[in-house]
């Protein structure tokens, strides 16, 4: 708690966009709690996130996760300067959980309330980063999760977001879940594929890399593509079964893996070379795949770009990284939203906080 700023604003942030119920408090720029509660246990024997039962799921573990931030925090929700919670995007029924518990916190305690962008909350996150590097502008940032893989230039976090390129198909983290399955691999399957492929040749198979080729890349520069890559890892496994061969699963793994952070790290230097920008964020849930954070500090490195990658607690989606944003938006100057605000699934990138 040391060097906290006493008079910056004490925000609760809640996030509810997919399968984690995030209760975050900041205070200014110092975090003084990140609790999260996953339902991911639950939609494993789906396979898949199963929006339905995410929503219950936020419905039962609200109450608990904000009871156990606050008392990590210190604080009673009385010494609140205000309330902040993702509007968008993500999935609808999970984000009304959120909203609807946000609304009547900010009614019943009577304070202002922030609605913002699941997204930029994932750049926010890096500002509770206490390594002492401060947070600089412009940055480039790249958001890979189960949901979102998205290229952002950021000029402002709480004013000027442009969205670059974003996935035209599946996420990558999307992707990860798919392959596993195919390959027998328990939900959620980035882990699974991480752990094989230590293990496993990344030079064993060459799989395609989506919208890197010349034609592709003079209109989808910044875009993502990973549903070639999953269709062309099933055409391979299901050829090296027809020939009755052993399937390498550990190599396969690998490869995948490869092709995925190579097509992530190629696309996002090339973002910064091409504004100018020397400075990367990653961010969301694959960047905990130890070989999208090891090729994005080679390639940053060899390109003279400066890195930053949040701690992992705060790559998953999380409520800290939104009462983070709601904090800047206020120390900004920003007037708070109104009641009127929905949960909006599919809220763009560049609208940072929805009145």
């Amino acid at each position: 708690m040391n060097g906290v700023d006493r008079a910056a604003p004490l925000v609760l942030g809640i996030e509810t966009s997919c399968d984690e119920t995030g209760i975050g408090i900041v205070r200014g720029r110092s975090l003084l709690s990140n609790t999260i509660a996953s339902s991911m246990d639950e939609h494993a024997r789906y396979g898949g996130v199963v929006p339905e039962v995410a929503a219950r799921a936020h419905l039962e573990a609200l109450v608990p996760a904000l009871t156990a931030a606050v008392a990590e925090a210190g604080i009673t929700l009385d010494e609140l300067d205000a309330i902040a919670v993702t509007s968008g995007p993500g999935l609808s029924g999970a984000l009304m959980v959120g909203v609807g518990a946000a609304k009547a916190l900010s009614v019943a305690l009577d304070k202002p309330i922030y609605a913002v962008n699941h997204l930029v909350g994932h750049v926010g996150a890096d500002i509770l980063d206490e390594s002492g590097t401060p947070f600089e502008y412009p940055t480039i940032a790249l958001l890979v999760s189960g949901g979102h893989t998205s290229l952002l230039l950021v000029r402002d976090l709480v004013s000027d977001v442009e969205l670059l390129g974003e996935t035209i198909d599946d996420a990558a983290g999307e992707a990860f879940d798919k392959v596993a399955r195919l390959l027998g691999l328990p939900y959620p399957g980035g882990p699974e594929i991480d752990r094989l492929a230590a293990v496993g040749n990344q030079t064993a198979i060459r799989f395609p890399r989506g919208l890197t080729h010349p034609k592709d890349m003079a209109k989808h520069r910044y875009d993502f593509s990973f549903s070639g890559l999953k269709t062309s890892v099933a055409r391979w496994v299901e050829k090296q079964q027809d020939l009755g061969n052993e399937v390498p699963v550990a190599d396969v793994a690998a490869s995948f893996r490869e092709a995925v952070a190579d097509v992530l790290l190629t696309k996002a230097i090339a973002a910064c070379a091409d504004h100018g920008v020397p400075r990367l964020l990653l961010g969301g849930g694959v960047v905990a795949n130890a070989r999208v954070r090891e090729l994005a500090a080679e390639r940053a490195a060899a390109a003279g770009v400066a890195l930053r990658i949040p701690p992992l607690s705060l790559c998953t989606d999380n409520g800290a990284m939104i009462a983070e944003l709601g904090a800047q938006l206020i120390m900004a100057g920003h007037a708070p939203s109104t009641l009127d605000f929905p949960a909006d699934s599919t809220l763009p990138v560049t609208e940072i906080q929805v009145h």
